[in-house]
């Protein structure tokens, strides 16, 4: 399991990246699609990682919404 952080992009697409493995960023046209595009970039990422025998980062992070 991993977070992931999703939120509107400034060309209407929505971002979705996941904090605990660095640079690994996705989009989609709707949160749907960008969920689904991330889900399968961090298995990628993952599988690169696996097949360089590196080790995979740990989920680290923990979400809190702050009122303003």
């Amino acid at each position: 399991m991993r977070q992931v952080i999703i939120y509107p992009g400034e060309d209407g697409y929505w971002v979705a990246e996941c904090p605990s493995l660095p640079g690994c960023i996705s989009q989609g046209k709707t949160k749907e699609e960008a969920i689904a595009n991330i889900r399968e970039a961090i298995q990628g990422y993952i599988a690169a990682l696996e097949e360089d025998h590196l080790s995979v980062p740990e989920e680290r992070f923990e979400a809190l919404v702050v009122a303003v």
